[in-house]
C-alpha cells in the first residue's frame, strides 16, 4: 500500500438505503482456508474467497513455500497442498502487505518447519508489533529479528524438532492463538493452547475439517483448553465461505443510521465468536431480523434484515470485545449518533490494529461534531439523538480500511460532506465496498 498514490474521497447521504447486496467472503476464513488446503496432501477448492489484498498476499506467501494457488475463469479457487512439513525455501522475502493476519498466522507456520526467510509489508503493517507470535513461537526454539526487534521487516528462522507447546495467551487474540496452532501442526506429540478468554473459533472448526485430531476442553470459568497433536495428516477439502461479519457491518450499520432505510445482507457468517456487534446494536434498540438461517461448511450463516432504527446508548461489556473487536469503528459511528452515553471499555488491543483506531476514531468522530472522549481503553460517546452530525471535516485513516469505511458510512448521516483522505485501503477487505454503497443509494 505505501507504493499507492492516495485517493480522496467525500461522503454525503443521498436519501434512504436499500436493496439486497453481498459482502465479499469472510477474511478470516479465506485467510486459512488457503493455509489449511496449502498444508493438505492433495486438492482443494474454495469458493467464495475474499479477494482482497490481504488474502492475495497470504495466497502469494504460500506459492513462494511451494503451493500451488490459482483462481478458475468460475471464480474458484484451487489449490494442490504440499502437506505439513513439506513447505519449501522461499525465494524471495514472503511480502505481507498490509495483512497482519497474514503475517501473524504465517510467521506460525514458518516457525516449525525448515524455512528461513524474511517477512515484510507496508508502511502501515511495519507499523504492527510482532511480538505477541514472535515471543512465544520463540519458545518452541523458532528464531526472529526484527526491525527494533519487534517490527517488520523481520528475519524468522524455523526449527524442526521442538517439543510439543503448552502455551497459556495472556491477551485475547485469535491471530495469537491460531499462529501457536499452525505451530503445533509440525511438531510431534500432542500441544495445549490455553484461551482463557474466548476467541472467534474459524480455526478450530476447519482444522477439525481437514482431519486435524484437535480436541477443545472448556473449565467451569470459561478458559478453553485446546489440543492439538502434531505431526498432522490433513486432508483436502472442497471450503465454502461464508459473507464477512465484519464486512457486513458496514451496509448494516448505514441502514440503521440513515432514515427511511432497509438493507438485506445475504449469506452472512453468524460464528458466535464473530457476532458482538449485532448484539450489541440489538440492545441498543436495532431493527435487525436474521432469516434463512442454515450451516455452511460447519459455520453457521443468515442473511440480515437492518431497518432504520431510533437507538440508545449502552454500556458494553468488555468481555465480549473479542467477539467484536474488529467491528469497533464502524459501531462507534452508530453510537455517535443514538441517544444518550454510549460506554466502551477492556479495548487495549485496538490501539495495535492496523492504526491506532482509538485515537483515530476519537478525533475523526470530533472532527465531524460527535461528542465523544477518549480514554486509556475505550470512548465514551454522548450521542447525537438521531440527528444529523455537522460532517464538512477532512479524515485521516492512516492507510487503516476499517476507520475509512467508517467514516464513509458517517457521511450518510451529516449535513456536510465526510472527507475521508485516502480510500485505497478499502480494497485490503472491501474490493467492492463503494460500488455496493452506490446501489443502495440507488435502491
Amino acid at each position: 500500500m505505501s507504493d499507492v498514490h492516495p485517493i480522496p474521497r467525500e461522503f454525503i447521504g443521498s436519501g434512504p438505503l436499500s436493496g439486497t447486496v453481498k459482502v465479499p467472503g469472510d477474511k478470516s476464513i479465506s485467510h486459512r482456508s488457503l493455509m489449511f488446503s496449502a498444508l493438505a496432501v492433495g486438492h482443494s477448492q474454495v469458493s467464495g474467497l475474499l479477494e482482497g489484498e490481504d488474502v492475495l498476499s497470504t495466497a502469494a506467501a504460500l506459492r513462494a513455500m511451494g503451493a500451488r494457488i490459482e483462481r478458475g475463469d468460475d471464480g474458484i479457487w484451487h489449490i494442490d497442498g504440499v502437506g505439513v512439513g513439506s513447505l519449501l525455501q522461499p525465494t524471495t522475502p514472503l511480502d505481507m502487505g498490509n495483512s497482519g493476519t497474514s503475517a501473524r498466522l504465517l510467521m506460525g507456520l514458518v516457525a516449525s518447519h525448515a524455512i528461513d526467510t524474511i517477512f515484510i509489508g507496508d508502511d502501515s503493517l511495519s507499523k504492527r508489533p510482532m511480538g505477541r507470535v514472535s515471543v512465544p513461537l520463540s519458545q518452541i526454539g523458532a528464531q526472529f529479528s526484527g526491525t527494533n526487534g519487534d517490527y517488520l521487516p523481520m528475519t524468522v528462522k524455523g526449527v524442526i524438532g521442538a517439543a510439543p507447546i503448552q502455551y497459556r495467551l495472556p491477551i485475547a487474540s485469535a491471530q495469537v492463538k491460531s499462529a501457536m496452532m499452525l505451530a503445533a501442526l509440525n511438531i510431534s506429540g500432542v500441544s495445549e493452547i490455553i484461551e482463557p478468554i474466548a476467541t472467534r473459533d474459524h480455526s478450530e472448526r476447519m482444522l477439525r475439517g481437514f482431519g486435524a485430531d484437535l480436541k477443545v476442553e472448556q473449565d467451569e470459568d470459561g478458559t478453553r483448553h485446546i489440543f492439538v497433536r502434531g505431526e498432522a495428516e490433513l486432508k483436502p477439502q472442497n471450503i465454502d465461505v461464508p459473507g464477512d461479519p465484519s464486512s457486513a457491518a458496514f451496509p448494516v450499520v448505514a441502514a440503521l443510521i440513515t432514515p427511511g432505510s432497509e438493507v438485506r445482507v445475504t449469506n452472512v457468517g453468524m460464528n458466535p465468536t464473530r457476532t458482538g456487534i449485532y448484539k450489541m446494536l440489538i440492545e441498543m434498540g436495532a431493527d435487525l431480523t436474521f432469516v434463512n438461517e442454515r450451516e455452511v461448511g460447519g459455520e453457521p450463516v443468515a442473511d440480515i434484515i437492518a431497518k432504520y432504527s431510533s437507538l440508545s446508548g449502552i454500556d458494553v461489556p468488555p468481555e465480549i470485545a473479542p467477539s467484536m473487536i474488529d467491528e469497533f469503528p464502524i459501531f462507534f459511528v452508530a453510537a455517535s449518533m443514538a441517544k444518550g452515553r454510549t460506554m466502551t471499555s477492556g479495548l487495549d488491543e485496538l490501539r495495535v490494529k492496523e492504526s491506532d483506531r482509538l485515537a483515530l476514531m476519537a478525533a475523526g468522530l470530533a472532527a465531524i461534531g460527535a461528542r465523544v472522549k477518549e480514554v486509556e481503553d475505550g470512548l465514551i460517546i454522548d450521542g447525537s439523538d438521531g440527528e444529523a452530525l455537522a460532517g464538512g471535516a477532512m479524515i485521516n485513516s492512516a492507510l487503516d480500511h476499517r476507520i475509512a469505511m467508517s467514516f464513509a458510512v458517517a457521511g450518510q448521516n451529516c449535513l456536510n460532506p465526510v472527507a475521508v483522505d485516502d480510500i485505497s485501503p478499502i480494497a485490503t477487505s472491501f474490493p467492492t465496498f463503494e460500488k455496493m454503497m452506490e446501489e443502495l443509494a440507488n435502491g
